[in-house]
């Protein structure tokens, strides 16, 4: 197996536990447009899409476009929910600390929100400047682009990558890039199924605590990931 090099991250719901707080600002606007959706919903169909994706399913279920407002609204309120109720996944900022790899941020949200909610939750040094968002590529997850975009800004190649990830798409475009993937099932926004549903995407472990992700990659022995079917 190819030494590893790079570490990438996604974001939400990796680092931050941002999906059932997004969840529940985009369900409130989808109500107001007179589309039934629920937290629950938004977190099924939209986790690891990005914001325009999201927008163009939304006015393909209504029928009509979006109200030209509706982006910079979602982001007000997403900043105002973040600040209120926004923490880091458990154990995250003390499992990083014990991986002695480089890393960085791959993230379907933009630049603006990356450094907002890693900023609110101290984990911002950590990784600045070494952000990538999916407004710099042609296509986001579940396209490779953006994971092949950060490893060649990070001057290394897609084999010497690991992603971790907690989305189908995030999987499947870690997968078409060439590199290494492992799924992450700790956020509070996980679903009944989820680790079955990420080996079916391609992940190559699961796991269910960031507090095991250094025993995974062999740092202290071997780690309690969950068992492929």
């Amino acid at each position: 197996m190819t030494p590893l090099d790079l570490l990438i991250f996604d974001c939400d719901g990796v680092l931050v536990d941002t999906e059932p707080i997004a969840a529940r600002v985009l369900a409130e606007a989808a109500s107001e447009l007179g589309l039934a959706l629920s937290p629950e919903d938004c977190i099924a169909r939209f986790t690891g899409i990005s914001l325009g994706a999201v927008m163009r399913a939304l006015e393909t279920d209504l029928g009509r476009p979006l109200p030209a407002s509706f982006a910079e609204d979602i982001a007000a309120r997403d900043r105002a929910a973040f600040r209120r109720d926004l923490r880091a996944v458990a154990g995250v900022r003390e499992a990083i600390l014990r991986l002695p790899w480089r890393r960085c941020v791959a993230s379907s949200g933009t630049h603006e929100k990356m450094r907002f909610t890693l900023g609110l939750t101290g984990l911002l040094a950590m990784f600045e400047p070494h952000l990538f968002s999916a407004t710099e590529v042609a296509h986001g997850k579940p396209a490779p682009d953006l994971f092949r975009h950060a490893a060649a800004r990070m001057g290394t190649t897609p084999a010497t990558c690991l992603v971790i990830e907690d989305a189908e798409p995030g999987i499947a475009a870690a997968r078409a890039a060439g590199m290494r993937v492992f799924g992450f099932v700790g956020g509070t926004h996980r679903r009944a199924g989820e680790a079955d549903r990420l080996f079916a995407a391609g992940a190559e472990r699961v796991f269910g605590a960031m507090a095991e992700l250094p025993a995974l990659l062999g740092i202290d022995g071997l780690g309690g990931d969950v068992p492929a079917p």
